[in-house]
């Protein structure tokens, strides 16, 4: 819930140079489209696909451990992962890939797998005008066979060389530029509500102050209450 008094209170501890990005970055905030990364073994790729989410303007990520770990490297990831949101899978007694497609399509996503390997949509082709997540996959072996079973369209990127797949950062920041530089010409309501806007702003003042905890409870145990 957002607290505008609490807010307006946090702004003093906040640089205005700060704030007015933080302002600007949220202006460019989408959750029209997000990220699901399926068992992603290197920490640099994996990294690397959260640094683009920031970068090109997607709020959410979600991350399936059903083998592997999830890390982000602050050296490769530079920090954008403090900026994200992150719903994780790690469920041991159920199976967390068909978990997320679950949650995602709850939320009125469409499972949209990633993979050169099939009769899928050319990027260029892509409808964007339906929320959609895009689905990427471990390194070798690509998505698993419960996301591709389960996917409602499928999308690739279009080589012409010998090789037929890209590095999945690679193939993650191309498509994320593609679909983002899409949906900001078309007519689509893709930025946050002016709510999500705020409760952003809020959160990330708070992330950037560092004797916040004291802040916080001086304001509540005096200012508030007045």
């Amino acid at each position: 819930m957002v607290d505008y008094k609490f807010i307006d209170y946090l702004e003093q501890f906040v640089s205005e140079k700060r704030r007015n990005l933080f302002k600007e970055v949220l202006e460019n905030r989408t959750r029209h489209f997000t990220v699901a990364i399926e068992d992603i073994f290197m920490p640099q790729n994996a990294s690397a696909v959260v640094r683009s989410c920031d970068v090109f303007g997607l709020q959410d990520v979600h991350i399936i451990e059903t083998k592997y770990k999830f890390y982000a490297s602050n050296h490769i990831a530079k920090g954008a992962q403090k900026w994200l949101d992150f719903s994780v899978y790690r469920n041991k007694d159920s199976n967390n890939t068909l978990g997320c497609i679950a949650n995602l399509r709850s939320k009125g996503y469409k499972i949209i797998a990633t993979t050169p390997h099939n009769d899928s949509c050319f990027l260029q082709d892509f409808d964007i005008s339906e929320k959609a997540a895009f689905f990427f996959g471990v390194e070798k072996a690509g998505l698993s066979k419960d996301v591709l079973d389960n996917a409602d369209g499928s999308l690739k990127i279009p080589m012409v060389g010998f090789t037929e797949s890209l590095n999945i950062s690679v193939a993650a920041a191309i498509i994320l530029q593609n679909m983002t530089e899409k949906l900001k010409k078309s007519d689509v309501n893709w930025q946050l509500t002016a709510i999500e806007k705020d409760e952003k702003y809020q959160e990330w003042m708070e992330k950037s102050i560092k004797s916040i905890k004291k802040i916080k409870e001086n304001y509540y145990s005096k200012i508030a209450i007045q």
